[in-house]
């Protein structure tokens, strides 16, 4: 187990008189309140350097409250030396840039060579956070930026940035068939009952929203630009397929055969050598846990489907 501090000055207005666990409880929203009952109880509360463990003790404002919780490792996964192409890095977070490839986490078939055993072998805290401080992910054949936590309360303040929807991620795609203008994609999505590894549209599902324009019109193709507002798995590659525009080269959501007509030889051609779905996450944007300041990465296209719009304009 390893003691990690949690400080911060309880503020002047709206505390006045108020109770120590509703106090915390109001400023540390990454933890429930009969948590933090609980580390008051167990001294692991401290007002102006003092133990304080009487969760009905008044606040007047302007104490300094510090808390000290236990965190337990959470991950029994091994640290491994994998390359990370770090974007940009603080005290509080990482962005990087996933190569396509990549696995985010280890599931079923990826037990190793992840990212989180990457992130176990560069930060040794990083086993006791929740998910090593993965807050969100990409599929293993997505590239793109990601950003990743290094402490608690910034884990906690992403997911909630997350939830809230204020986290603004775009991504870039190239989809089978013309389309004509943009729009917004608002189907539910639910995992498939008997293809597990699948999502599929259902009035079941979860509410799922996906914004798209048009950057440029291939033949046959399209390359288009997404914003998602919600962040289900495989949100854009199952919404793509649902409006029968389905990502190129995606293994799991082909869609319908597009035989391009007397174009058919050369579709083949640029499916078999771009052999997984050409989505790019390029653009992230959130304000910083610690400094509330407004930071935004855009990052280019991989060489992949950089050559594949080359491709495509011949």
């Amino acid at each position: 187990m390893k003691q990690t501090e949690l400080s911060i000055l309880a503020p002047y207005t709206t505390i006045l008189g108020k109770r120590l666990d509703q106090t915390i409880s109001k400023i540390f929203l990454q933890y429930s309140r009969s948590c933090l009952k609980n580390w008051i109880i167990n001294n692991r509360v401290y007002v102006n350097g003092e133990i304080e463990n009487k969760p009905d003790k008044k606040i007047l404002g302007g104490e300094k409250i510090t808390i000290y919780p236990i965190v337990k490792e959470i991950t029994p996964d091994l640290p491994e030396n994998i390359f990370l192409n770090i974007i940009y890095e603080d005290n509080n977070l990482l962005v990087i840039n996933k190569s396509a490839g990549l696995v985010v986490h280890p599931g079923a078939g990826n037990d190793n060579g992840t990212i989180l055993n990457a992130l176990l072998y560069r930060y040794e805290t990083s086993k006791y956070l929740p998910r090593c401080g993965i807050v969100h992910r990409l599929d293993k054949n997505t590239s793109g930026l990601m950003v990743i936590a290094k402490t608690i309360f910034a884990y906690y303040y992403l997911v909630k940035l997350l939830k809230s929807k204020t986290i603004v991620r775009k991504y870039q795609a190239i989809v089978k068939g013309n389309m004509i203008s943009g729009g917004i994609i608002d189907y539910p999505i639910m995992r498939h009952p008997t293809k597990r590894i699948c999502m599929i549209v259902h009035p079941s599902g979860k509410p799922a929203i996906t914004h798209y324009k048009i950057i440029h019109r291939f033949k046959f193709h399209t390359h288009i630009l997404l914003k998602l507002e919600t962040g289900r798995t495989h949100q854009i590659r199952v919404h793509m397929l649902h409006i029968r525009y389905p990502v190129l080269g995606d293994p799991l959501y082909r869609g319908i055969n597009y035989s391009c007509n007397n174009f058919k030889k050369k579709c083949l051609y640029k499916n078999k050598i771009f052999s997984r779905q050409a989505l790019h996450a390029h653009h992230i944007e959130f304000f910083h846990p610690i400094t509330n300041k407004l930071m935004s990465w855009k990052i280019d296209l991989p060489n992949d489907m950089k050559n594949l719009i080359l491709d495509l304009n011949k």
